[in-house]
């Protein structure tokens, strides 16, 4: 189940069963698991704060206008959506694009890029799920 450095976090991506990789010797170093961390710190840094998966999970469903966006993600301001989306546009996970005409438009909408976050997306969906249950069910 390891890595030959007996990095966890490469045996977690490597296991669907994660009792497997909750048995593992616990005092298997990690030091070589830098690399690793530094992905995680990337992909964290991009997508990471309590908005932008939300943005990205509601633009699945197609293209938005910003006012509809906005009502779709209970607590967000505009302001932060603004700034959500400019980021998410900067890291070409959203595209925009204005509509002219009166009054004017601007719809937003996933990359093909973007597509690549399904997978963790539906990974966090699962661990959060999982892990509300078994909060719920140890008091």
């Amino acid at each position: 189940m390891r890595c030959k450095a007996g990095c966890y976090l490469q045996a977690a991506l490597e296991t669907d069963n994660m009792k497997d990789l909750a048995n593992q010797d616990e005092d298997t170093p990690v030091s070589n698991c830098r690399p690793s961390l530094k992905a995680i710190d990337d992909a964290l840094y991009v997508i990471g704060g309590k908005w932008k998966l939300k943005i990205i999970v509601m633009l699945f469903d197609g293209s938005k206008r910003f006012n509809d966006l906005q009502k779709s993600i209970p607590g967000i301001s505009a302001r932060i959506l603004s700034n959500e989306l400019k980021a998410l546009e900067l890291n070409c996970f959203v595209s925009r694009t204005v509509h002219d005409g009166a009054p004017l438009a601007v719809e937003y909408a996933l990359t093909s890029y973007s597509r690549s976050l399904r997978a963790v997306v539906h990974a966090l969906d699962e661990w959060g799920t999982q892990h509300r249950e078994m909060i719920r069910s140890n008091p």
